[in-house]
Formats: structure tokens, C-alpha cells, sequence
């Protein structure tokens, strides 16, 4: 049976409450590339991912896009239309094939009412989320291409382990993805990643993009900062 202490977020959640409110909900599978989520659409529920992958984009004009973020599962999102009740602020698409509980709105803040520890996390959680969302919109507004791919490369890495100093990213990134990252071109993506690569900034392995220079990478960053 569905059970909401299966969720990291309701894991200490009472079982009895655990039963009441899993009974209130959807569980649900999504295809690969299937829309969860459209942007301005009414619906107010909130979705906890179970399994699987999703990705959060916002549509501009002409078809452009600029991905915010990806879920995995423990994650959850929508929570801001259940508090508010406005439209969807982005699109959720399943990158991968997901399963996901959506809880109604009314149940949703039925929990934060009377569990102090689940309301603490989400407030973390929403806090986490426009510290992040701030320091994108800086990037955007005060950085060039470059030195924003800079930054995602170094945020899309971790730590490369037996490489002391090296990050690396698996799978290695797709150059129209991290273009739809940063809010640029693929082509000014291509043309900086052969750029750090002729400069011994990264290098390509089976699986990954490793990035060999950090520390070079970190200060043409803080160049473009401090243009």
C-alpha cells in the first residue's frame, strides 16, 4: 500500500496520519518526456517524486527555454500554487520514467498545520530555493555566456574521487542543455567548451566531463564578476 512515511519529508509523520492522508492522494507513473506540469496551469496540487527524474523549465519568447532545475526523487515541487493558489510559475516534464504522489492542496497544508517538523522543512526548502533562484538571476543579469558556463559546469560537478582538486560531471552534459541552463546559444557553448578544453580546463573521459582545472575555472569566474 502507498504510504506517505515512504516520502523523506513525512518519514516521521504519525501512522495513523500517515494512513488518513495517503488515502487523500494520487499515485501515479509518468512516461519519459511526458508534461507533469504546465506553465499557468491551475492546478494546486503538490508532487513528491517517488522515482525517476524531472526536469523544471521556464518558456520564453520564441520558443526559447531556460532549465531552473532538476528533481530527483525526495524532491517535490508545486508547493507554491497550494500555498497561494496562482498558476503554475514553470513547466515540469519527466525526463525519465517517474512515479510520483500528488496531494491535493487541502491536504498539503492540513500537514504543516499540525506537524511543525514537516512546515520547518518545506519553509528550508522554499528558502533553499530562492537563494538559488537569486543567484541565477545574478549570473544572468551581470555575467557574460562564458563566465555563466563557467559557474553551471562547476554547479552540474562533484568532486572526482581518487583526483584530488579535479571535479566531473556523469553523464556528461549535453551542449543544448547547458545552453537551456544558462540562457544562451549552443554554438557559444560549443565554441567555450573547445576553448577550456585547448586550455587544459576540461577533458573529455568514457562517461564523463572532467573538469581538470578547477581552480583556473573558479578565476576566470571571478573575472567576470569583477568586469
Amino acid at each position: 500500500m502507498n504510504q506517505l512515511t515512504d516520502i523523506p519529508l513525512f518519514e516521521d509523520l504519525d501512522d495513523d496520519l500517515s494512513t488518513q492522508y495517503s488515502a487523500r492522494c494520487l499515485w501515479r507513473e509518468y512516461a519519459a518526456n511526458e508534461l507533469v506540469i504546465d506553465h499557468k496551469d491551475k492546478s494546486n496540487d503538490v508532487r513528491f517524486i517517488l522515482t525517476g527524474l524531472v526536469r523544471i523549465i521556464i518558456r520564453v519568447s520564441a520558443g526559447r527555454e531556460v532549465i531552473l532545475n532538476d528533481a530527483k526523487p525526495g524532491d517535490f515541487f508545486g508547493e507554491l500554487s497550494a500555498i497561494d493558489g496562482s498558476t503554475r510559475s514553470a513547466n515540469v516534464t519527466a525526463i525519465t520514467r517517474s512515479r510520483m504522489c500528488i496531494m491535493p492542496a487541502n491536504v498539503f497544508l492540513e500537514i504543516l498545520d499540525c506537524s511543525p517538523p514537516v512546515n520547518r522543512v518545506v519553509l528550508k526548502k522554499m528558502s533553499s530555493d530562492i537563494r538559488r533562484l537569486s543567484n541565477r538571476l545574478s549570473e544572468y543579469s551581470f555575467l557574460q555566456a562564458r563566465h555563466r558556463l563557467y559557474a553551471e559546469l562547476v554547479r552540474l560537478s562533484k568532486p572526482r574521487m581518487g583526483h584530488p582538486g579535479q571535479r566531473a560531471i556523469s553523464p556528461p552534459p549535453i551542449q543544448r542543455e547547458i545552453a537551456d541552463r544558462i540562457a544562451s546559444r549552443r554554438e557559444v557553448v560549443s565554441r567555450e567548451m573547445k576553448s577550456l578544453e585547448r586550455d587544459g580546463c576540461i577533458a573529455k573521459s568514457r562517461g564523463a566531463l572532467i573538469l581538470t582545472d578547477v581552480e583556473e575555472i573558479n578565476r576566470r569566474l571571478m573575472e567576470g564578476w569583477n568586469e
